[in-house]
């Protein structure tokens, strides 16, 4: 019985310890890592992607091959977070400043539910005009 006691108390001090990361903070986080590959799993089956003045709607694998190639030339590094809107379980927003040394950019992406997950339905990225 006194296992059973001590088991209860140490999981009642651990499950705060245990969170789930928000969404808005996971893809800021595999930009300043760069992790493309890992962001591209977030991407939902379509992705409307802007670079700079492109704008076009990609397929998850196009996509992915595009922001890697860009994150290739403009290694990440610093990420600030601009703005987010979480407020809404089925959508997220977020607008980070990602700065590569010699440029800053800024990037605005869209997460919005598809099938029980957030996925990422769009991904801007235009250079930062307010230093």
């Amino acid at each position: 019985m006194k296992l059973f006691y001590t088991s209860i108390l140490i999981l009642y001090y651990l499950l705060p310890a245990v969170q789930t990361t928000d969404p808005v903070n996971r893809v800021a986080e595999l930009i300043k890592q760069g992790n493309i590959h890992g962001l591209s799993k977030l991407f939902a089956p379509n992705v409307e992607v802007t670079l700079m003045e492109d704008d076009n709607v990609y397929s998850k694998a196009q996509a992915g091959l595009i922001l890697d190639k860009f994150f290739n030339q403009h290694k990440p590094k610093a990420v600030k977070m601009l703005h987010r809107i979480n407020s809404n379980p089925n959508y997220r927003f977020g607008v980070l400043i990602v700065n590569t040394g010699k440029d800053t950019f800024r990037v605005a992406f869209t997460l919005k539910e598809t099938d029980g997950s957030l996925m990422l339905i769009e991904f801007r990225i235009e250079t930062e005009k307010v230093k």
